[in-house]
């Protein structure tokens, strides 16, 4: 059983194991293809495949990742960070494709990360929507806070683009919640978690969109994944400032979103959140623990497909 690594441009696909580059194929559907039965078919005993990793590459990775995983191939598609990172810590500083993919491959021998394959069509087709949604509200404020300071020669064509930005809002909005109606899972999975008072059609379409790993994982590894869960840093007598850090950053302000108006509506919530106050919490450290809970019960409900209890979240979470 090999690892290996599989690094992706524009123009071509780089495939090595940890003892170095295995050779170049060009990215169109015939390297594809190569790519595919030098694994599955290979002369050698040790071409059998026990993972391969790729970085996930603005979208070039959608179409090598869907044909091996048709194939049943395990893949794994990694955030590039962790592996420049893992690059750096082993002394590997050269930077070219070949030696990109047998960093790859170490990577997969020496982390063994979960095998980790892309979203389905769906997913990324919902996922694409809430964040052509993020966007336009982006550009929206921004016009709004032009039109606030223009001069009057150029405020017409600011409300006209205004008026433009909040009709494609209202397109893509109902574009969003037409895609979540016309599916049995996705409006099963929202219907359970706009069950917890302070979870709107916008915190719903995220997490359904951009957190498939909901009630499937544990409530720290779903905390740590949005990025919500605290990390030490301590060194020896020294005893520092627990702080969250990393995870999904779009998934965490539609949380942070929802958790402001839980807080208020929310009684189970707004009793933990007076509770932290009172033994004398910072109210942005008590609403990111909120946060955490208010994931934690997300999690659970989605785990077990029950709609909001309060009695029994608020006991049990």
């Amino acid at each position: 059983m090999s690892y290996y690594g599989l690094d992706i441009s524009k123009d071509h696909l780089d495939l090595a194991t940890v003892e170095g580059a295995i050779g170049r194929f060009p990215y169109t559907p015939d390297g594809i293809d190569h790519v595919l039965d030098h694994l599955t078919h290979g002369a050698r005993t040790e071409a059998s495949v026990a993972l391969l990793v790729m970085e996930a590459t603005g979208g070039l990775e959608h179409a090598v990742a869907a044909a091996l995983a048709a194939a049943g191939l395990p893949i794994a598609v990694i955030n590039p960070r962790q592996v420049r990172d893992f690059a750096r810590a082993t002394g590997r500083l050269a930077k070219t494709d070949e030696i990109d993919a047998t960093v790859l491959a170490l990577f997969a021998e020496r982390v063994r990360p979960e095998e980790r394959p892309l979203p389905d069509e769906e997913q990324r087709a919902l996922s694409a929507l809430v964040t052509r949604r993020r966007q336009l509200l982006q550009m929206l404020l921004a016009e709004k806070n032009r039109r606030r300071r223009a001069d009057r020669v150029v405020l017409p064509d600011l409300e006209a683009h205004i008026a433009f930005l909040e009709g494609r809002l209202d397109q893509t909005d109902r574009a969003l919640r037409e895609a979540i109606e016309t599916s049995p899972v996705w409006r099963t999975g929202d219907d359970l978690l706009q069950s917890v008072p302070g979870i709107g059609p916008t915190a719903s379409a995220t997490l359904l969109a951009e957190v498939p790993e909901l009630g499937r994982i544990s409530p720290k590894e779903i905390a740590a994944l949005v990025g919500v869960a605290p990390f030490n840093c301590d060194s020896g007598k020294y005893r520092g400032t627990r702080r969250i850090w990393g995870g999904r950053a779009s998934v965490r302000r539609a949380l942070y979103m929802a958790t402001l108006v839980a807080v208020r509506y929310n009684t189970v919530l707004r009793a933990h959140y007076e509770q932290l106050l009172a033994r004398g919490k910072a109210k942005k450290v008590a609403l990111v623990a909120c946060m955490r809970k208010l994931l934690v019960w997300l999690n659970a409900i989605m785990r077990e497909q029950e709609p909001w209890n309060p009695d029994y979240h608020g006991l049990t979470s």
